[in-house]
């Protein structure tokens, strides 16, 4: 058995973008939040009672959402059980509603807690949601350090908004 190897060479600039950077007290998520930008300036989809979605800045592939609280934690057991059950059934609506409206062949869900797992906003707990297909990435990422997306992020969180508020009146 033979292990492969993919090189994503962009990964590296973005992982290592905060190490010489000065850091706030509050994450990026806060500052969108207290920003008084519109959701639709700041790409957030859907706003809950104590958790909203919002696009990834910097999607693995077209549709990929973030969910969290709106009060900045860094681990799963820090959130109060109000906090838990309307985060997962918001991870469950956006699976619902990433399959509704991209029809995709998977879907990837997760959560990294804390920086060496991969959290580069270690701070403040958030599930990535993300609709897959087969050869949803490319060469490209490897030698042009260059992502491809079919869609402008404004167009997704727009598709992504318009659907969430369709599969809502269907229940």
């Amino acid at each position: 058995m033979t292990l492969d190897r993919i090189w994503n060479g962009w990964r590296a600039q973005y992982v290592q973008r905060d190490s010489h950077a000065q850091r706030t007290d509050v994450s990026v998520f806060t500052e969108i939040l207290q920003s008084g930008l519109s959701d639709e300036e700041c790409f957030i989809v859907h706003r809950g009672k104590e958790c909203f979605v919002i696009m990834n800045a910097f999607p693995y592939s077209t549709g990929h959402i973030l969910v969290l609280p709106y009060r900045e934690v860094s681990d799963v057991e820090a959130l109060t059980s109000s906090e838990h059950a309307e985060l997962f059934a918001l991870v469950t609506k956006g699976i619902q509603v990433l399959k509704s409206e991209f029809k995709p062949q998977g879907i990837n869900v997760g959560i990294n807690l804390g920086a060496v797992a991969g959290g580069s906003v270690a701070q403040h707990l958030h599930v990535h949601v993300l609709p897959r297909w087969g050869g949803d990435t490319n060469f490209m990422v490897t030698v042009a350090t260059t992502k491809i997306l079919p869609e402008a992020l404004d167009v997704t969180a727009s598709r992504i908004r318009s659907r969430w508020t369709q599969v809502e009146g269907a229940q």
